[in-house]
């Protein structure tokens, strides 16, 4: 009877979630309930409620959890400081008289603000503001328009350092940890936010490559629907050089600082916001209005992540209470195929749930369900934490609910139907499907790395 109830319990938050009521309310206001009424029925221990406290503690002093809202600061800073419309800027001109050169400089542009800011919601909307006007008169086809800028944009999931990854990679250490001490393992390695972001560098880098290597097929196949960029302008590369160096030095500087071990990832984090903020007043990009904006957008993205970590946190103790740990693991271990029927069954799941939640509702809610169960069967935690990444990344461009999708439709103009912007992804999510396959038939693309790196 209570597992029953913990799956209840499960359903209840994803159709509450669904139907729009705010996260972390939903997620604690829901498991408070159920853990009433296991109560009244004799079916619910309260005394697993007593251990939130001690956990929300162990949260708010998690130092790595502090790198959330500086990557956030860091990122709001680089979209409203105009790095990215600069460089933009040079390198559409720089690349754009080649065949598909405008869309490759939308990728490289989405690629570096992605690694620079983690949100997807920031960089889609940003590239669609900047470049989707530029390729539409270029007479570009909406199609591929709008598919390279979604794209581009959901690369924050991937390349690091993203926010995800840091989330993902305390979440994952955490179920490592349970695992191994289920296990009865009690000196096992841990497993870092540093391992989460050298394991992506190779798949996004190829993720990159493949959407360029299409743009440039295309141009070749089909030159009408990506022609050259018409400009008579010449851009000097000291000047584009200027554009790129900056935010580049930056991402290398917080990421070389962590992957040399010279830093920790929340350390690297300051880093790159004080890095940010020079950058923004070096453009001349930073008025005292822009400060608030920016301080205000990073404590309502902060508040917002560590409130869904409160109710998170009250519904993993209620599910745990009926029991629901447990029934998930037999059944995991119960599904023919062993750990890949396993495996695919939760890649399958959260695919499914990344149309309606977010990956922060998805990372804190099942993540610490199936985790600890997937790792217990063998399965590495840095590659478990990329497949999940990827997954989440894929399943937001997907029609016809991706959020990506949403994002470029509020800022696209009327011209641009939401079936081209349907129909645009559908070439780059077929790229993202045979990545995340060739990532999960070869797990040395995210292993191998951070085995040299770290040893």
């Amino acid at each position: 009877m209570e597992a029953w109830l913990a799956l209840v319990l499960f359903v209840a938050v994803c159709a509450a979630l669904m139907a729009g009521f705010p996260v972390a309310f939903t997620l604690a206001g829901v498991a408070l309930a159920f853990a009433g009424l296991g109560t009244l029925l004799g079916l619910f221990d309260i005394a697993f409620l007593l251990s939130v406290p001690n956990r929300l503690y162990g949260v708010m002093t998690n130092e790595i959890l502090v790198a959330v809202p500086l990557f956030v600061f860091m990122g709001i800073t680089l979209e409203r400081s105009q790095v990215a419309e600069r460089l933009l800027e040079s390198l559409a001109i720089l690349m754009g008289r080649l065949r598909g050169g405008l869309g490759v400089a939308v990728l490289i542009v989405g690629m570096l603000m992605a690694a620079s800011t983690g949100i997807v919601g920031a960089t889609v909307v940003t590239m669609g503001l900047l470049s989707l006007p530029t390729m539409l008169r270029n007479g570009y086809d909406p199609r591929i328009a709008c598919g390279s800028i979604c794209a581009a944009g959901t690369l924050g999931q991937i390349i690091p350092p993203s926010i995800v990854l840091v989330l993902l990679g305390d979440v994952i250490s955490t179920a490592y940890q349970q695992a191994q001490n289920n296990l009865g393992i009690f000196t096992a390695r841990t497993v870092s936010v540093g391992d989460l972001f050298v394991g992506a560098l190779i798949p996004g880098l190829l993720l990159v490559l493949a959407y360029v290597v299409y743009l440039i097929v295309v141009a070749f196949l089909r030159p009408a629907r990506v022609p050259p960029h018409e400009t008579t302008e010449r851009v000097p590369v000291l000047r584009v050089l200027a554009a790129l160096f900056p935010p580049l030095a930056l991402i290398v500087a917080v990421l070389g600082s962590i992957i040399a071990g010279i830093a920790t990832p929340t350390e690297a984090a300051a880093v790159g916001a004080g890095g940010a903020l020079l950058l923004g007043a070096g453009h001349g990009g930073l008025k005292l209005s822009t400060l608030t904006e920016i301080t205000r957008g990073t404590v309502k993205i902060t508040s917002m992540v560590f409130m869904i970590l409160v109710g998170a946190g009250i519904f993993s103790a209620v599910f745990r209470g009926f029991g629901g740990d447990v029934a998930v693991h037999e059944l995991l271990n119960a599904l023919p195929g062993g750990t890949f029927g396993a495996l695919l069954s939760v890649m399958v799941l959260m695919f499914v749930l990344g149309f309606v939640l977010d990956f922060i509702e998805i990372t804190f809610v099942v993540v610490p369900i199936v985790g600890p169960v997937l790792l217990a069967m063998g399965v590495d935690p840095v590659w478990l934490g990329i497949l999940i990444a990827i997954n989440l990344q894929t399943s937001f461009l997907t029609p016809p609910f991706g959020f990506a999708l949403f994002y470029l439709r509020g800022v696209a103009a009327d011209s641009v139907t939401t079936i081209d912007i349907y129909r645009g992804v559908i070439p780059f999510i077929l790229i993202q499907l045979l990545l995340l396959g060739l990532v999960a038939a070869v797990p040395a693309l995210v292993t191998w790395l951070p085995g040299q790196v770290y040893g």
